[in-house]
């Protein structure tokens, strides 16, 4: 039986003590396309099926992910053949699999390349007891370790390119070439032939999981990496410069307690790993950019983090700060080795000394958790990085789960310690798949960047940075040929907003209505409120005020979302207070705003039902305003201008809310934005309720979209408290004002922007575009100023109400 081979079948789980796999070697599609071309232009007759079905094959595999396999199974039952068609999830209604008598399903679907899967095809023909297997434009035609196991279980391999079977009738005439491997092919199967996904359970080739960044192809299960791994996909090729890895360079191993055989052990996992330590040091680059970074190695010790492992992270940490490099650490670990004691546990307190250091420099600090990051790592330099991110599903927390358990006597949750437990709680900014996180970090490294140091200004510069500097990892599936595909990074949206804005006259992209059309307005409204309080329906439809209020209302208007994605390129959202929780109401992050960097906020409402149920009808908690607060804090830190888009009811009034300290947080914001040392900007573009939406609007310049509102209270609530009639609700907003240009003439906002005919969900284009181009002219502006005078004129500015 085909599982039964050991020396060829074995199952890898994510054990510490597993043996690495082999580096990735990954397929140049360039280069199987020429050896297939060798193949069929080889001496060798071509085969029909009735002649493999003379050569002893009753049954065959089919192995077609095109629109050919229908004519193929045809063909099989012509010639005599047994057909059973190999097939992905998302193949079952094909005709060619509807068509067979025997069907065997080998995965989810073709794109994970199931059926380019040795393991899986050789597992199929084992099914259906199948003497030969017919390839359709595979891979595994050229794939000599498919080859030479093939014919170890004594099945014949015949391959054609699919362009040969519509004119072959199925494949009844001689179109199929015979393909078999050189008889030292067996030397290429090892014990880490295959592996077993240890979530979903599914046997891979080896290769094909290297090649797929050490992820399972079915269910996306991220297997663990070791630092040579993580180093050759993250870094640029032949960038990484390894510190501490002489022993000269070395820190000297200790062993404080005298525990006995410790040592010992030490001498015996270098042996087997070809490690010194439980983390790599050194100075690589990234998109070009050169980079201080640290991988913890699980293979070694678990990662554990003694005496050593603190020197080097402290040294290394130490050696950015000299340079000014920015510092990168990805983190596995078990936490402290508990064969060094208390010396363990003071390596905590040295690598956060030293972290912090390297933060006072102005320096940028990213943590990438991965699986596992528990204990003393999770309680120190883990958790410390100006942007936090994890790999999906990643092990993290500081007690182990038994502890807790056996302590309050209670079953905890499946997910509970999980990256996503841990960004639904606020502790993490992202998490980001393994084939993201070079171009992310890249992103992050260039978004923090200072302008001197030559690093890529903008996405699409570091897209094209990236490029150019391939990984080693990308350069082994390449064939050392990269192609530069143009990447088109603007949104749709984006894109006709910027369009529509070059036909819009400029005093109109300005957004700014001439006096006399406001006064007329004015004169509209002052004519409304002078009516008595008994307000008929009919007047109230009248009503401009209560009209912007039901406009900014329109669930078919654009959200604050979508005027950020429009603003900025390359956005990475951060999540999470880093204290209790995320508050999806507040959508916050980094982006390149017209080529610079800045920190974008948004009170996001929801673009459906569900979005608004979860973003909480956009009224954001405590935490959302402690989030925004934190990416303030470190936009002044970084020199990054703060762009906020308002659009709210008001801060979420609830039991809970007051508990959590929903004024005090935003009192913190009020305080925060009166100070900071940054450009900041911000637009309504919905709802402006209260408090709530003046906790991202103490800026330098404030506009409002022509039909959005502002007001210390909502018009119900307005009528509620003083006429004690909420049906008064059209009469409160017209005497609160609660229009643009009324709101403009009190100089409460700098300008009012045009949402064209009717309003901006009737015209969300040409309402965008205005608002992108206010946010960038008034960046411009403020960017030219002296810190000193922008902070003088911020203060004038509310000063004088």
């Amino acid at each position: 039986m085909l599982r039964s081979k050991k020396t060829a079948y074995v199952t890898i789980g994510d054990a510490a003590a597993a043996p690495a796999a082999p580096a990735a070697e990954g397929v140049d599609a360039l280069a199987c396309e020429q050896e297939s071309a060798a193949i069929y232009a080889a001496t060798e007759p071509l085969k029909s099926l009735v002649e493999v079905r003379s050569a002893g094959a009753a049954r065959v595999l089919v192995v077609d992910a095109g629109a050919t396999g229908e004519s193929i199974v045809a063909g099989c039952l012509a010639a005599g053949l047994v057909p059973c068609v190999a097939y992905t999830e998302d193949m079952a209604r094909a005709a060619h699999v509807k068509l067979a008598p025997k069907t065997v399903c080998v995965g989810k679907s073709r794109e994970t390349g199931a059926l380019d899967d040795s393991y899986r095809v050789l597992s199929a023909a084992e099914s259906a007891d199948a003497q030969a297997i017919l390839l359709v434009d595979s891979r595994l035609a050229v794939d000599e370790r498919f080859l030479s196991m093939a014919a170890d279980e004594h099945r014949s391999v015949y391959s054609v390119p699919v362009a040969s079977i519509n004119a072959a009738f199925g494949g009844i005439t001689r179109v199929w070439r015979t393909c078999s491997a050189p008889s030292d092919a067996a030397l290429h199967v090892s014990d880490d032939s295959w592996v077993t996904c240890p979530k979903c359970h599914r046997i891979s080739d080896a290769q094909r999981v290297l090649a797929n960044n050490k992820m399972c192809p079915e269910c996306g299960h991220h297997f663990r990496m070791t630092s040579a791994e993580r180093l050759a996909s993250v870094l640029d090729a032949e960038s990484f410069e390894c510190w501490f890895e002489t022993e000269g360079a070395d820190v000297p191993e200790t062993d404080p307690l005298d525990f006995p055989g410790y040592l010992d052990k030490i001498g015996g996992m270098r042996k087997k790993t070809g490690l010194r330590e439980g983390v790599r040091c050194g100075v690589g680059r990234i998109a070009g950019m050169r980079v201080a970074i640290g991988v913890m190695d699980s293979t070694f010790f678990m990662g554990s983090m003694g005496s050593v492992v603190g020197e080097r992270i402290t040294r290394l940490a130490e050696h950015a700060t000299e340079e000014g490099l920015p510092l990168v650490l990805f983190t596995c670990s078990g936490g402290a080795r508990m064969q060094e004691g208390l010396v363990s546990l003071m390596q905590m307190a040295k690598i956060s000394a030293a972290i912090e250091r390297h933060g006072e420099a102005g320096l940028p600090y990213f943590s990438v958790i991965t699986d596992p990051t528990t204990g003393g790592v999770t309680a120190s330099f883990a958790m410390q990085g100006d942007v936090i991110i994890s790999e999906p599903r990643a092990l993290i927390g500081f007690a182990g789960r038994r502890v807790i358990q056996d302590t309050i006597r209670q079953e905890l949750p499946k997910e509970f310690q999980t990256a996503e437990f841990a960004l639904e709680h606020g502790l993490i900014d992202a998490i980001v798949e393994r084939p993201r996180i070079r171009e992310t970090l890249a992103n992050l490294l260039a978004l923090h960047a200072k302008p001197e140091s030559g690093a890529p200004r903008g996405f699409v510069a570091v897209l094209a940075a990236l490029a150019a500097n391939p990984t080693k990892c990308e350069l082994e599936a390449a064939g050392a040929q990269l192609v530069a595909d143009e990447r088109d990074i603007l949104s749709g949206v984006r894109a006709v907003a910027v369009k529509a804005a070059a036909a819009v006259p400029k005093h109109v992209a300005n957004g700014v209505r001439s006096v006399a059309t406001r006064r007329a307005y004015r004169a509209e409204i002052e004519q409304y409120t002078s009516k008595p309080g008994a307000v008929k329906q009919a007047e109230a439809a009248e009503n401009p005020a209560w009209d912007s209020v039901q406009t900014a209302r329109d669930v078919h208007r654009p959200t604050a979302g979508r005027y950020l994605e429009a603003t900025c390129e390359g956005f990475f959202e951060c999540h999470g207070d880093r204290g209790f929780a995320d508050d999806a109401a507040i959508v916050a992050g980094v982006g390149w705003v017209a080529g610079e960097p800045a920190t974008l906020i948004a009170q996001e409402k929801g673009r459906d039902l569900q979005d608004r149920i979860k973003r909480n009808f956009g009224c954001p908690q405590p935490e959302g305003y402690r989030k925004s607060l934190r990416l303030m804090r470190q936009a002044e830190r970084f020199g990054r201008a703060v762009v906020c888009f308002v659009d709210t009811q008001g801060a979420f009034c609830g039991k809970e809310a007051e508990e959590r300290g929903q004024g005090n947080a935003i009192a913190d914001n009020l305080y925060a934005m009166a100070g900071l040392r940054v450009p900041t900007v911000s637009v309504l573009v919905g709802e402006g309720g209260s408090g709530g939406a003046l906790a991202l609007a103490l800026a330098d310049r404030v506009a409002m979209q022509e039909h959005a509102v502002y007001s210390v209270l909502s018009p119900e609530g307005f009528a509620s408290i003083l006429w004690k009639d909420r049906s008064r609700a059209a009469e409160a907003a017209a005497v609160m004002r609660m229009n643009a240009y009324e709101i403009f003439d009190m100089d409460i906002v700098d300008a009012v922007l045009e949402e064209g005919e009717d309003s901006a969900s009737a015209n969300p284009d040409f309402a965008i575009a205005n608002v992108v181009a206010y946010v960038e002219e008034s960046l411009d502006e403020l960017s030219a100023l002296p810190i000193d005078e922008l902070l003088e004129q911020r203060y004038e500015r509310f000063r004088k109400f």
